[in-house]
């Protein structure tokens, strides 16, 4: 089947070829004061 991943591929694949990134998050959660306080305030 053409779905099917080459594993030759994958064998042979070398982790020197990927470049190093770092992580950022873009959407952080909300501590819980900020969540207690929008509760003391009626904001939903």
């Amino acid at each position: 089947m053409a779905d099917e991943p080459d594993m030759g591929e994958i064998a042979s694949f070398g982790k020197a070829k990927l470049k190093k990134m770092e992580t950022q998050e873009k959407n952080a959660l909300p501590t819980k004061e900020t969540t207690e306080q929008e509760k003391r305030s009626g904001i939903s």
